[in-house]
């Protein structure tokens, strides 16, 4: 399981609520309930926190993986 630093998750906040965030295996977790009176959990894959509110993750996965890239400039 790779440790997120303590510096990476001083600075990590929740995308939805904007509270702190705890790892806890695999995961990182709110320390603030979130709308739904429950503590909201971010997948951590490769050692990346995946910081996307709940409702978007089905459209990411969905996504083709050139799409992810679209936004960067061609390396040259």
């Amino acid at each position: 399981m790779p440790k997120i630093s303590p510096e990476l998750l001083s600075v990590l906040r929740c995308p939805v609520t904007g509270s702190p965030l705890l790892q806890e295996g695999e995961e990182l977790v709110t320390t603030v309930d979130g709308p739904s009176g429950e503590k909201l959990r971010y997948a951590i894959e490769d050692g990346i926190p995946l910081l996307l509110p709940p409702e978007l993750l089905p459209a990411a996965a969905a996504a083709p993986a050139f799409q992810h890239d679209a936004g960067r400039p061609a390396a040259g």
